[in-house]
């Protein structure tokens, strides 16, 4: 197949690359662009996982894009309504008809003498390859394999007699009406399958190593629905994710500044929702608040089950699979007709693309990220990367905005290439996700690229900082390489009348 060019190259069509496609029509209008995607429809997350329950972990209102209000009373939505949404999102700006579904991008290569990007895309249904180039590339497949999830090996898996089913792999006919089930894990995946199939299933039992902080959250935001009723709809929206981007960051820095009080409000609250007769070492973690995120309790949910006898926890190791379920290090054995290893990701960068530089294979684990939009070294390439301390979608937009910003400069003054460049030798031993010590993130420091010790090769997890960053401070800043030449500039390229601060809570 011929060869086919665009100013932009978008890969992967879920929330960050719909988000990064509109902020691109609406930024530079007139720039060519395609979305290359390899799953046959559009919402990422949204549209893979369909186990029951599968819902948003962070509240809609500030997971929402900025430029397209969540409207209606849900604070945790769920998994359809948020494809939903996404699509909705697309069809306005006119996006979905750029989406080229189907393609798996298996290459993707800088030429500096072609001043672009050189990628080749397996066409699944058909068995051909596709050839694209591109002056500028922006990776927006999230940072977790969707081939397959992280499922350790077992002992005995074979002697087990029922069925094993993957989150990531759900299919459509599971029967649980009235069995066994047995969920392993304890983060947000565990936490909303095992009070939604306690509805249908005879007992579920969540089998945890270590507890997890739980937070319950109301599903309704009665607050949001009154502003809605006397509110213009853009204005309601504004003040509620102002207000709910406050409220995260609060207890986020609370939780850094202060861990032993939010541990202990943290577990007050718990203690409160399961009762007084609930064996609290189930719900009380061995490491502080935010060291890994919190897990949201939709209206409670997790305890009622539990209340009603439909759901309990076990907090022990595994010792092997039986036949018939599973015995613990314990000595005890859970009987079980389903287990469900809802045991993490398998985390990867750029759908499992390996980048080329001239020839050379870009490494992440060696490289540091640029103001968590670029690759120290890898020209006119984005990498849209959300947050794991608030919503993801926060920084979606300011990402999005700030790479539009780019292209646009590099329009007005004439500029083919940019790269950053460390020339200090930054690099710092967090990744791009951060501190955060969940055991996806230690199973894959091999594969994430870092962060630096400071300046623009630090990433805050700050939403005001980076609004500031990423929305008001100048492109030319002396670590951007133009045309091989490092600028500075003299005058912001964009600004305006709003504080960061007031932008930051507000949007544009």
């Amino acid at each position: 197949m011929s060869n086919q060019h665009f100013d932009v190259l978008i890969i992967g069509a879920g929330v960050s690359g719909i988000g990064m496609a509109c902020h691109l029509k609406r930024e530079c209008p007139g720039k060519s662009f395609a979305i290359l995607e390899r799953r046959q429809s559009l919402g990422g997350t949204w549209d893979l996982f369909r186990y029951p329950g599968i819902r948003s972990d962070s509240d809609m209102f500030t997971f929402g894009y900025n430029f397209r209000p969540w409207t209606g009373g849900k604070v945790l939505a769920d998994g359809a309504s948020i494809k939903n949404y996404v699509a909705e999102t697309a069809r306005e700006h006119d996006v979905e008809r750029h989406i080229r579904f189907g393609l798996a991008v298996k290459t993707a290569d800088w030429s500096g003498v072609d001043k672009h990007w050189k990628l080749t895309a397996l066409n699944e249904a058909t068995g051909e390859t596709e050839h694209y180039t591109a002056n500028f590339m922006v990776g927006c497949t999230g940072y977790y394999n969707y081939d397959q999830g992280y499922k350790p090996d077992f002992p005995g898996e074979n002697d087990f007699r029922g069925q094993i089913v993957h989150p990531q792999h759900w299919p459509e006919d599971l029967d649980y009406a009235g069995k066994r089930v047995v969920v392993i894990g304890s983060g947000a995946t565990a936490i909303t399958l095992v009070p939604t199939m306690a509805e249908k299933a005879g007992h579920v039992t969540m089998l945890q190593r270590s507890p997890t902080y739980l937070m319950p959250l109301p599903s309704t935001d009665k607050v949001s629905l009154a502003l809605q009723k006397i509110l213009p709809e853009k204005t309601a929206y504004k003040l509620t994710r102002a207000r709910n981007i406050s409220i995260s960051r609060f207890l986020y820095l609370r939780s850094r500044r202060s861990p032993q009080f939010m541990r202990r409000l943290f577990l007050g609250i718990i203690k409160r929702k399961v009762g007084g007769t609930a064996d609290m070492r189930h719900f009380t973690p061995d490491y502080n608040p935010w060291d890994q995120r919190l897990c949201v309790v939709k209206d409670g949910d997790l305890f009622r089950a539990m209340k009603a006898g439909k759901a309990s926890i076990a907090t022990d190791h595994i010792d092997r699979f039986t036949e018939t379920g599973i015995r613990l290090k314990s000595g005890e054995e859970l009987e079980a007709d389903i287990i469900i290893p809802a045991t993490g990701l398998d985390i990867q960068m750029l759908g499992g693309i390996r980048p080329m530089v001239d020839g050379q294979e870009v490494v992440m684990k060696d490289k540091i990220i640029y103001k968590n939009v670029m690759v120290e070294g890898v020209p006119n390439a984005g990498m849209i990367f959300g947050y794991t301390n608030i919503s993801w979608t926060l920084k979606v937009d300011i990402a999005a905005e700030y790479l539009c910003r780019l292209m646009n400069l590099m329009d007005k003054r004439g500029y083919r290439t940019v790269v950053a460049r460390d020339t200090e030798n930054s690099r710092g031993d967090d990744t791009v996700l951060g501190s955060l010590d969940a055991g996806y993130i230690r199973r894959a420091a091999d594969r994430l690229p870092r962060q630096g010790t400071h300046g623009p090769w630090k990433s805050s997890q700050n939403y005001l900082e980076d609004v500031k960053i990423l929305r008001f401070e100048p492109i030319e800043d002396g670590y951007l390489e133009f045309d091989g030449k490092r600028t500075h500039a003299s005058h912001k390229e964009s600004g305006g009348f709003l504080s960061p601060l007031r932008s930051a809570l507000f949007g544009t």
